[in-house]
């Protein structure tokens, strides 16, 4: 009964009409703040839950950056050991995850809500100069900005190159233990030996990573009703934005270096070199929040990135009612109606870093631009109007025709649909049409500009893993050894534990990929029925049948590995890039290297498809004294989705399945339902809103024949399903003296929690979750708000 991730709303709107009410200006001004709610404030989310085994007991994912501090000698007999100061105090470095405290948990500092404020503000202005005259201007500008904690960190070596971190040998820091464990032979001597540390420090403040938004949207035209049957609409807009996200503290590669090589002067542990500003650091002493160390070591932030998307755009459409000049079918009372419009865009985009980012994550200063010209054309043909035989028989059609100067050529968009009522009772409905759409600008520069990132990742397939369950044993690898021939891996590495990645996150490259456009076609078909004898109800059912080509799609580190691993399919298999010497999937982001990642980002896939019934329904029921009664229901039937990521892949089909290859999946059935009751005189409203979510089986579990590489040998007897779903919300509105408005509202009401999916991020590249975004993260929530007319 935790009461937290509280958020707060406030708008004021105020306007003025003036000169007869021929110029009208308008503007408002909103705040929006929430709370932060950690993930582990709720009992589902804190910690990445995990299976290590097919039908294993559940586990939590443990990070070797741990607050005792993890050592892992580089020399010696213990090379390649990951240990950990004893957390005892003892002196003594055992293995990680060995005893409690020897271990962290990755994700606790996340958050399921963000600290967030925002500000918007805005004005209209219209001026009616004559019928055929309108100017009107709008101003729209925003400012968000939040922010997530998370704790200090020593990074592992690796994150700055191939050099690892030194210890000498007679450091005044290490135990005799310690220094015989790193050292051997060489314990108390003036030897450097290599070693890698990672370190947590829990007990320090925290660093941020913030982001923030700043924009504005200005337009401006003017518009008018000529020549008795035409209307007009010529306007100009100019939006810009900028995006900036600031990331946590770093140390300094040079001074973290300074600070690990000790000498005791008299007494006193003194850094070798980096003078008398220099402040050792003990990592062989669990539990070390060394304040003053911090304040050497780390950078305020480790850079900024910055992105700069701005766009002019330039309209003029032009709509008439030819039935003003006698052009109409002879068995129909309106006239033929058409509209037509051209447009230019001109889209910029700048993403840029400072020095500090570039030095720890690599990457380039990139500026795209894009020009888009653009003309259509719409008809609506009513052919038969209020006949015996025909209450409505209309045919409606488009075309446009794009070009983009960052594509070759042009390409259109049409469609064509059919209204037939052949009473008033019924209304039968059609239409086709074919939608081509280019990338967006945004699109591209993410799909082609590179980045690196371990956020998210997961383990290579190919190498053996840390039993979380079992300490000192090693879990065989997830991929058969011929997937591991697919990824480029010689036979005799298949299970090595140097091809470990460093926390089980490998590195990802994000970008690097060429989009086209992508083609839709769409049919529909469906019928809408108001019957007379049933004052009030509406019920209209549609079929959907959308078939994509050359789809743009996101596809994230984890399909491309799932994807290998199952099919050893080279669609898959080119998105995991080995180092040529090592074979590791780890190289530093700062080097922006070509080898050693696993690739995600916006792509095109080959083919889609989304087929469906849609259901919805009204009904206003009049209860004389006692009110009014109104429903509403809307659902739909999936009876396809899925699709090919190439001709050489088994097309699949995920409806009612979640997990590799389908994703977050989508139900079979889902509906809403709201009621809601008026009192007579519409002082109060009472609304209850049913939300249902069909079940879904994952994909392991797949039956034969739907395209889902996953055989008998995959199937979960444990986490397999996710059951129907249903979340009920109550809200209540009061009219008081028609200038006050009081809302309560519960959103899931009886505070059901999410479903659990352990493996979340490996085999569905969802971070920090362990559930699907289609059901309610928060628990159940309690608005309450006010709103005053002056």
């Amino acid at each position: 009964m935790t009461n937290d991730g509280a958020r707060m709303d406030v708008t004021m709107t105020a306007g003025r009409s003036f000169l007869d009410n021929r110029v009208n200006l308008t503007g408002f001004f909103s705040y929006r703040q929430s709370d932060i709610l950690p993930q582990g404030s709720r009992s589902w989310s804190a910690c990445e839950v995990t299976q290590p085994t097919k039908d294993a007991a559940l586990t939590c994912t443990r990070s070797q950056y741990t607050q005792v501090g993890t050592i892992i000698p580089g020399s010696g007999a213990n090379a390649g050991r990951v240990l950990v100061n004893n957390p005892n105090g003892s002196g003594n470095l055992i293995p990680w995850g060995s005893t409690q405290g020897a271990a962290a948990n990755p994700f606790d500092e996340f958050a399921a809500q963000r600290e967030f404020n925002r500000i918007n503000a805005g004005g209209f202005l219209t001026v009616d100069l004559s019928d055929a005259a309108e100017i009107y201007s709008t101003f729209l500008a925003y400012r968000d900005r939040s922010q997530n904690p998370t704790p200090l960190r020593i990074y592992p070596s690796g994150v700055y190159g191939a050099t690892p971190y030194q210890v000498n040998c007679n450091n005044p820091f290490l135990s005799a233990s310690q220094g015989q464990t790193l050292c051997g032979n060489a314990a108390g001597t003036n030897t450097l030996v290599p070693f890698n540390l990672l370190y947590r420090f829990d007990g320090l403040p925290p660093a941020y990573n913030k982001l923030e938004n700043l924009g504005y949207r200005v337009t401006g035209g003017i518009r008018g009703d000529v020549l008795k049957a035409w209307h007009y609409d010529i306007a100009g807009v100019y939006s810009a934005n900028r995006s900036m996200l600031t990331y946590p503290a770093f140390p300094d590669e040079t001074r973290l270096r300074q600070s690990l090589i000790v000498d005791n002067v008299n007494g006193v542990p003194t850094c070798r070199t980096g003078g008398s500003a220099c402040v050792p650091f003990n990592p062989f002493r669990a539990y070390n929040n060394a304040a003053a160390f911090a304040d050497y070591a780390f950078q305020s932030v480790d850079g900024a990135q910055i992105s700069k998307p701005s766009m002019w755009q330039v309209l003029g459409t032009v709509s008439g009612d030819l039935g003003e000049y006698g052009i109409k079918s002879p068995l129909a009372d309106q006239g033929i109606a058409i509209a037509a419009g051209v447009e230019f865009r001109a889209e910029r985009y700048i993403e840029t870093a400072d020095a500090l980012f570039r030095e720890t994550n690599g990457g380039t200063d990139n500026r795209y631009t894009q020009n888009i010209l653009e003309g259509n054309v719409e008809a609506q043909l009513p052919l038969v109007e209020d006949q015996s035989w025909t209450q409505l028989l209309q045919i409606n059609a488009g075309y446009r025709r794009s070009k983009y100067n960052r594509l070759d050529g042009a390409f259109d968009t049409w469609k064509v649909e059919g209204l037939w009522a052949p009473v008033d009772d019924i209304t039968f409905r059609a239409s086709i049409n074919k939608a081509q759409a280019a990338p967006t600008l945004t699109q591209a520069v993410s799909a082609s500009n590179i980045n690196y990132v371990t956020v998210g990742s997961r383990n290579d397939p190919c190498a053996t893993t840390p039993d979380p369950q079992n300490p000192g044993r090693f879990l065989a690898p997830v991929a058969s050894i011929a997937a591991c021939r697919a990824t480029g891996l010689p036979d005799n590495l298949y299970g090595s534990q140097t091809l470990s990645c460093p926390d089980g996150l490998c590195t990802i490259r994000n970008g690097g990929f060429n989009l086209t456009p992508e083609t839709a076609y769409t049919k529909t078909f469906g019928i809408v029925f108001r019957p007379r004898f049933v004052p009030g109800l509406t019920v209209s059912i549609d079929r959907f049948l959308i078939d994509l080509d050359d789809s743009i799609s996101y596809f994230s580190a984890g399909d491309f590995v799932n994807g290998c691993v199952q099919t050893q399919n080279p669609y898959y298999c080119r998105g995991i890039v080995r180092n040529p010497n090592t074979y590791t999937l780890y190289s530093p982001a700062a080097s922006n290297p070509t080898t050693g990642f696993i690739i995600q980002g916006t792509s095109n896939g080959y083919r889609s498809d989304s087929h469906g019934w849609d259901f919805q329904g009204q009904y206003a029921l009049n209860l004389q004294t006692a009110g009014r009664l109104d429903l509403s229901f809307n659902g739909t039937l999936m009876t396809s989705v899925g699709g090919q990521e190439s001709p050489t892949v088994t097309a699949r089909q995920c409806v009612g399945y979640y997990g590799p290859f389908c994703g977050e999946g989508f139900p079979k059935w889902v509906h809403g339902l709201r009621t809601t009751w008026s009192d007579a005189s519409n002082v109060v409203n009472v609304s209850l809103n049913w939300r249902h979510q069909g079940p879904m089986t994952i994909t392991f579990n797949a039956e034969e024949g739907l395209g889902i590489p996953y055989g008998a040998a995959n199937r979960r007897s444990t986490y397999n399903r996710i059951d129907a779903y249903n979340y009920f919300d109550l809200a209540t509105t009061f009219n008081v003296a028609k200038r006050y408005v009081l809302r309560l509202a519960v959103n899931n009401l009886f505070d059901r929690d999410p479903p659990l999916i352990p493996n979340s991020r490996s085999e569905l590249g969802l971070l920090r979750n362990n559930t699907v975004f289609r059901y309610d993260l928060l628990g159940r929530q309690i608005v309450a708000g006010a709103t005053v007319r002056f």
